[in-house]
């Protein structure tokens, strides 16, 4: 590998490198925290709080049962397929306590991408929420699941809130169809038996398995990234760095919208907030706004995850505009790039600015976020702490700063490999340990990076390379436009022309568009071809899928 670069000029109170083997286990750094902070508020979902030691209690609960009453062994793979409830950090840090590895499962999953999921990863137990369970069995056949565990979405609420919230879910929102309950069992069961003997402690060291977090699918089959305790354990500890700069222990209460089986939320809700004694408050469905407001107005919330989508979505909507905002001082943005149209109303309407950071399933996630203090918008922030950054260019050479090249990357967050995909981790890594990681970057001298696009969305025009980012951004900065996506398609003249889907506001032409973008991109980068939509495809956690426009226009 060419040169590289630490970044070492890092703000006053975070430090450059961390040390990775700090703890031996992330069961280390969750004995620490239990310990630490006991009788605190961790998790609240829908009206109910557990604290730091029912966490610990009902976790050990559910280890105990794994450990008792199944044929795991430590090193098995257990699937979770949980939205944002109490029950999900309670069943993953039991999984974990117990030597398994989890495999965190996107409840919105269709039959095959669960048996694609389920088979490669070997997975022998499900715990599924119960509007998934007439799925979970449909599957199960097909797979090497042994067991499924169920849950309905208020099981860790008292006895009269959880009768009312899982009848009204079940009869009245009609979101749980008809299953074989004989062919299952339930969490409430699974805990009760677990409690019945003590959780027997398993010897863990760093370079375990803990979580096998599979990608997308974007460039194929998903694939399961490998990620140790020590993965984990450093990813922590870098993110701490910069979140302590706005961030205090044991005094804040973050509000957390996206899905934690996303590894992006997953370290940050699941590992990072507990570490330092905070509390999360866990939003079930962000889509149902209304629902998701009016939970967000019982706190005086001080910190907030999201991405550019929802950010868009709350911005536009009256009622979050009326929220008290007095106590944020921290938002972050990952998952996507974040417009700068974006950025600045929703610092307008709450008074905080975002703090933007980047990382891919691979890297545990974070590999670069910018310090609170030290926002520099429209850059996803500085290398974190004990990371190698190398841009290079189709050669593998570096490139000096200002050049545009593929970001690569070096540290202890990055992953062992892609699961039982050798021939995959090779043509992600390097011999010598960084990750390709598919994106085009800019390191600029101060060593902020910049993401200029992904490597396969790139459109070239007449052999000039266009960034859809940059379009996408000088669009939604014009007043009437809420979203947009820019994608390639052939053209006999220059090889591929610009398309842009475009969700507008309010009434706005194509000509106005043009003239708008004219202003303000080269004429090769001005899109020739405007589609109008009421929205765009999405992936679960809000982020635009340009794949799902290309395919829709070459079957057209």
């Amino acid at each position: 590998m060419a040169d590289s670069f630490f970044h070492d000029h890092y703000p006053a109170g975070m430090v450059g490198k961390v040390d990775p083997d700090k703890y031996s286990s992330i069961v280390d750094i969750f004995d620490s925290f239990i310990k630490k902070f006991s009788d605190k508020p961790v998790f609240s979902c829908m009206g109910q709080t557990i604290s730091f030691d029912e966490l610990n209690r009902l976790s050990a609960n559910f280890a105990s049962y794994l450990q008792n009453h199944t044929d795991l062994q430590p090193g098995d793979r257990i699937a979770v397929q949980l939205p944002n409830i109490l029950q999900f950090p309670v069943v993953v840090w039991g999984a974990i306590r117990a030597g398994m590895v989890v495999v965190n499962t996107n409840p919105l999953y269709t039959d095959r991408e669960m048996e694609h999921q389920f088979n490669d990863s070997g997975a022998k137990v499900l715990v599924v929420y119960a509007g998934m369970a007439a799925q979970a069995l449909r599957v199960k056949p097909k797979t090497g699941i042994q067991k499924i565990i169920v849950t309905e979405i208020a099981d860790l609420h008292s006895p009269f809130k959880r009768l009312l919230i899982n009848s009204v879910v079940k009869y009245v929102k009609k979101m749980v169809p008809a299953y074989d309950r004989s062919a299952v069992v339930s969490l409430l069961s699974v805990l009760s038996e677990g409690g019945r003997k003590p959780l027997q402690p398993v010897a863990m060291k760093g370079d375990d398995l803990a979580v096998l977090q599979y990608t997308g699918g974007t460039t194929g089959v998903a694939k399961g990234a490998m990620l140790t305790h020590r993965n984990l354990v450093a990813n922590m500890l870098q993110s701490k760095e910069f979140f302590q700069l706005a961030l205090n222990e044991g005094k804040e209460i973050m509000i957390a919208p996206l899905p934690l089986y996303h590894i992006y939320a997953f370290l940050l809700h699941g590992m990072l907030i507990p570490y330092t004694g905070n509390h999360n408050v866990l939003i079930p469905n962000p889509r149902d706004l209304p629902s998701f407001i009016k939970e967000m107005a019982k706190y005086k919330f001080t910190s907030f995850t999201g991405l550019n989508t929802l950010f868009v979505a709350l911005c536009n909507n009256e009622d979050f505009r009326k929220l008290d905002f007095s106590h944020l001082k921290m938002t972050v943005s990952g998952g996507m790039a974040l417009t700068k149209a974006a950025a600045d109303r929703w610092e307008e309407v709450t008074g905080c600015r975002i703090n933007e950071g980047y990382g891919m399933t691979e890297t545990s996630p974070v590999l670069s976020f910018n310090p609170p203090g030290h926002v520099q918008l429209g850059t996803i922030g500085i290398p974190a702490p004990s990371t190698e950054i190398a841009i290079l260019d189709e050669n593998g050479n570096a490139l000096p700063d200002g050049e545009v090249g593929e970001l690569c990357a070096r540290g202890p967050q990055v992953m062992k490999g892609y699961w039982k995909r050798p021939e995959e981790t090779a043509k992600t890594m390097t011999e010598d340990g960084f990750i390709r990681t598919g994106d085009i970057a800019i390191k600029q001298a101060d060593g902020y990076l910049k993401i200029v696009d992904r490597k396969k969305d790139m459109i070239i025009v007449s052999g000039f390379n266009v960034y859809p980012n940059e379009v996408e951004e000088v669009l939604t900065a014009h007043p009437q436009v809420l979203e947009a996506a820019a994608i390639g398609v052939p053209d006999d003249a220059t090889g591929e022309k610009i398309l842009v889907f475009v969700v507008a506001k309010g009434d706005v032409t194509e000509a106005d568009l043009i003239a708008h973008c004219r202003k303000n991109l080269t004429a090769y980068k001005v899109p020739k071809v405007f589609e109008f939509r009421p929205e765009l495809p999405k992936t679960n956690v809000g982020k635009v899928l340009r794949r799902a426009l290309k395919e829709e226009m070459q079957a057209s």
